[in-house]
């Protein structure tokens, strides 16, 4: 193939492939603070076990629902984030009175459940395995782990703040998490 026929078949190629651009590039728009939060159900546990009901978003509308996305339990920097989350869970998350905090990942149920039970976690976790959830808010593509991506949605099921990456490592990142709260909580 010559150096011309080469290059026309590249440019061809490259035209092909932008022509399909949009449709997938349409298939997950970027999230921003104040749309509606897309809907889902999820099975969810605790410390306690899975739990019988699963997690509908929409089922919490009246409440501040916070969607912490992490990429794996029992990891260094997931440890941190979650341990952070129980040690300062009555300051960010109002002790869970009309706040609820979900960990989404798409470790398996009984991955969560030990975990949680294991380091005496006062919150939910979301078995997203397929990835669903993660895809729906941007944390995941279909494949792999979730990315550290978090959501604070207000009472009324809008999302209120978005933070990607969580950078789960800085205090600064807590105190601005909690703010996003306490603001979205007053939001009735």
């Amino acid at each position: 193939m010559s150096v011309r026929s080469r290059a026309a078949f590249t440019v061809a190629l490259c035209a092909a492939t932008m022509s399909f651009a949009p449709a997938f590039a349409g298939a997950q728009t970027a999230l921003k603070v104040g749309d509606a939060a897309p809907d889902f159900t999820v099975t969810t546990v605790t410390a306690k076990g899975v739990e019988a009901k699963p997690f509908k978003l929409s089922e919490h509308k009246g409440e501040t629902v916070i969607l912490a996305f992490f990429p794996k339990a029992r990891t260094s920097g997931c440890t941190v984030q979650m341990e952070s989350y129980r040690d300062k869970y009555a300051d960010l998350f109002k002790s869970g009175k009309k706040v609820t905090l979900v960990g989404v990942s798409v470790d398996p149920d009984t991955a969560l459940v030990s975990w949680a039970k294991d380091a005496k976690f006062q919150f939910h976790f979301a078995a997203d395995t397929e990835r669903k959830v993660g895809v729906a808010y941007g944390a995941n593509t279909g494949t792999g782990y979730h990315k550290r991506h978090l959501y604070v949605i207000d009472p009324k099921g809008n999302i209120a703040y978005i933070t990607t990456p969580f950078q789960q490592m800085s205090a600064e990142a807590y105190t601005t998490l909690g703010d996003a709260v306490s603001k979205s909580a007053g939001s009735k």
